[in-house]
């Protein structure tokens, strides 16, 4: 099965640093193959062909553990396989951009936070901006012009942002094209 990690919080501000090549060498120490890194924010495609019961949670926890080993930094790690990314790249409209005119982001959300009942925990203003819950995931898009309106600059001090990591709309476009790419390799 082909998968996807995505760190919270790491090269961000200067905080938290994680060199690439180094993340790339712990996944694979930890047993994940083909692993390729996209760009520096803790993105890491990769595959795993152990039978797992629960393999999100599992691989998510071992790949905690193997970050906290070799760097020293306690990151969360939010895992999603190859149909769960398909489901949101599905209910992501296309003519979503990020972009001079629209600020789009999906938030990827932890088990805790998973349900649909999210969306009323956000600080965002419904009536500016769109927000659309799918299984794992908020997508959200915004014009620039709004986004200030929209209390997005909220969500960062909110008690909910703790559950969650934000790509925005064309990173994550990219990473299922990377995980669609490893799926060939395999």
């Amino acid at each position: 099965m082909i998968y996807v990690a995505l760190l919270r919080g790491i090269n961000v501000g200067g905080n938290n640093k994680i060199n690439m090549k180094q993340l790339k060498e712990t996944f694979e120490q930890a047993g994940m193959l083909d692993v390729v890194t996209y760009i520096n924010s803790g993105n890491i495609i990769f595959a795993d062909h152990q039978e797992r019961p629960n393999a999100n949670v599992e691989i998510s926890q071992m790949l905690e553990q193997a970050i906290a080993a070799d760097f020293g930094l306690q990151i969360r790690v939010v895992v999603r396989n190859m149909d769960e990314m398909q489901t949101v790249l599905q209910a992501l409209p296309e003519e979503w951009t990020n972009d001079e005119q629209a600020k789009s982001d999906v938030m990827f959300l932890w088990d805790e936070v998973n349900d649909v009942s999210v969306l009323d925990k956000l600080p965002l203003k419904p009536e500016v901006g769109t927000l659309i819950y799918v299984t794992g995931a908020i997508l959200y898009s915004v014009s620039r012009e709004d986004a200030t309106k929209s209390g997005m600059n909220k969500l960062v001090g909110s008690s909910i942002y703790k559950y969650m990591t934000v790509r925005n709309v064309n990173t994550t476009r990219q990473i299922y094209k990377l995980m669609q790419a490893a799926a060939e390799r395999s």
